[in-house]
């Protein structure tokens, strides 16, 4: 390797360090807790060098953002070949579900921080959101088409499931299902998904 192909990987190293240990601090202590400082006190270097990769806490907060969206869109896309449109949805909900679990501090910044809220007011788009959603109205009404939420508004019916997914997704992320054996878990998210979607 190279000295130039040496330093470009030291950067990178350098920039995933700073993410991995922003991203920890705002979902432990709130963004608005958060200083280059403490990142920097994190990997125990220099806040001078933090603002060599990032110009200030929000760059770093929306780059953490967009990667979060990234890997959750590409679950999304990964149960669009399921044919049944209901099954497709309950898979759906459980590829939402799986990636709070999976990736906790990420869904914290994505769907439960203040942050990204009063920023995304502040825009005419939010780009990363909306395809996300655009594949739960799509496959939503597929299912209608295929004779399921009969008499039900597709937003209305987008925005319930959604809310659902979420409410579910938010209890485990902040800890609240922590008296429930992780065995015990799955299968329950699991019925809950097959209820709701007997419930239409």
């Amino acid at each position: 390797m190279g000295v130039k192909e040496r330093k470009e990987r030291q950067k990178t190293e350098m920039r995933e360090a700073i993410l991995s240990a922003a991203l920890k601090l705002f979902s432990d202590e709130g963004y608005d807790n958060v200083t280059m400082r403490k990142i920097a006190d994190k990997i125990e270097y220099s806040v001078g060098t933090i603002y060599l990769y990032f110009k200030d806490k929000g760059e770093i907060f929306y780059e953490l953002h967009n990667r979060g969206f990234a890997e959750f869109y590409k679950r999304q896309l990964s149960v669009q070949r399921i044919k049944d449109p209901i099954e497709r949805l309950k898979a759906h909900g459980e590829a939402y579900i799986q990636f709070a679990m999976e990736y906790p501090e990420y869904y914290d910044v994505m769907f439960i921080s203040r942050t990204p809220a009063k920023e995304i007011k502040k825009s005419e788009h939010w780009e990363e959101g909306e395809r996300t959603y655009e594949i739960l109205k799509l496959n939503i009404k597929q299912a209608m088409e295929a004779g399921y939420f009969k008499n039900v508004d597709l937003d209305v019916a987008a925005f319930s499931l959604w809310s659902f997914v979420h409410g579910i997704s938010a209890l485990f992320v902040r800890e609240r299902l922590s008296m429930m054996p992780t065995e015990f878990l799955k299968p329950l998210i699991s019925g809950a998904l097959q209820f709701l979607g007997r419930a239409y």
